[in-house]
């Protein structure tokens, strides 16, 4: 339990130096938002975050949203998708399923409905390919709810959709006309 809880708090400092503030232990990104192995362990010591090469991959390799990638050769490491700083993340437009989910709490409905979806300090709204996915997002920031998205809808009117690599589905913003509250909302 100790070891689950320390990946836990590993996994979520990666999350922050990796997408949103690399300064706090003074690594730097590259433009796609890697850096090295190497130097993310020994600034993460220094910084009081004990990790080694081995604890690392293995966070990353069981990491059950994917939110990491290690490169072919083993060097660097990013963040899959959510930066609010910039990177070039090199996706390709791709065609979406008919329907994707959008979990979030009960409290931004109204808001939602009304201005959509934006992605705020975001690159993209982050989207889910199913509803269980989308309800255990929303969990994470209150009372959950689940928007359907008529993403078949918006690809046909021209409007570009991206996959990361860990599979959530990315696009630039959802305008409230593609939006349907989710009957299995409770």
């Amino acid at each position: 339990m100790i070891e689950y809880k320390r990946n836990i708090r590993i996994s979520k400092f990666l999350s922050l130096v990796l997408r949103h503030a690399p300064e706090k232990i003074g690594i730097k990104l590259d433009d796609a938002g890697w850096t090295l192995i190497d130097e993310l362990v020994d600034k993460m010591n220094s910084s009081g975050q004990k990790i080694n090469r081995q604890v690392l991959q293995h966070i990353v390799a069981t990491n059950n949203k994917k939110r990491f990638a290690i490169s072919e050769d083993g060097q660097m490491i990013r963040a899959n998708q959510g930066h609010s700083i910039k990177v070039k993340h090199g996706y390709k437009s791709k065609t979406p399923p008919s329907k994707l989910f959008h979990g979030t709490a009960l409290r931004n409905m109204e808001s939602i409905l009304k201005s959509g979806l934006d992605k705020r300090n975001r690159h993209h709204v982050h989207l889910s390919g199913d509803f269980e996915t989308a309800i255990a997002v929303g969990k994470r920031h209150g009372k959950p709810i689940v928007f359907n998205v008529d993403s078949g809808q918006m690809y046909a009117d021209r409007m570009e959709f991206y996959q990361s690599e860990n599979g959530v589905w990315l696009t630039e913003k959802v305008p409230p006309k593609y939006l349907i509250m989710n009957k299995d909302n409770s």
